[in-house]
């Protein structure tokens, strides 16, 4: 018999779906409040500013690279830890990741092509779009909605596609 979290059915993929309208609202604050300071961090570090990507890809500047760079360490070390103490999510379940399944490599050339044409375009990655728009810059709304419907179009025709 499976038991219930706020009337959420343990195993289930989407808690935040099936929950009680007030606990659904409760739930998708946090990840509000995570998305509003994840913003704020990234323009702060000028992370989002157009001047400081042309910077990094005319090899002007070391500021993009060592946030990145900083990024992917702690998330290095971060993992590492977890899997050290054994950490389990909310579920119970072990944190792990699953290695990658490499095949042809079509997905990883043709989705990187397709991230730098966009990236090019629009002079920004998707996750600074929503920051961008945050601070004003509403010429990137048609281009945030633009992301989200193309977020949305892959998840409809993965299956369909040779990964």
């Amino acid at each position: 018999m499976s038991t219930t979290v706020q009337g959420v059915p343990n195993g289930t993929t989407s808690g935040v779906a099936r929950a009680r309208p007030a606990a659904r609202v409760t739930e998708l604050m946090k990840y509000v409040a995570i998305g509003a300071l994840f913003g704020i961090v990234i323009v702060k570090t000028e992370v989002v500013s157009w001047y400081r990507i042309q910077e990094m890809f005319r090899f002007q500047s070391f500021h993009m690279y060592g946030v990145l760079g900083s990024a992917m360490l702690t998330a290095m070390i971060s993992l590492e830890v977890l899997k050290r103490v054994g950490a389990r999510t909310f579920a119970g379940e072990a944190i792990t990741i699953p290695p990658k399944q490499l095949g042809k490599g079509y997905r990883y050339w043709i989705g990187g092509i397709l991230f730098g044409i966009g990236w090019a375009l629009t002079g920004a990655c998707p996750g600074p779009l929503f920051a961008l728009v945050g601070t004003g810059a509403i010429i990137y709304v048609p281009v945030a909605i633009a992301a989200l419907l193309g977020t949305w179009t892959y998840g409809l025709v993965r299956p369909h596609l040779p990964h």
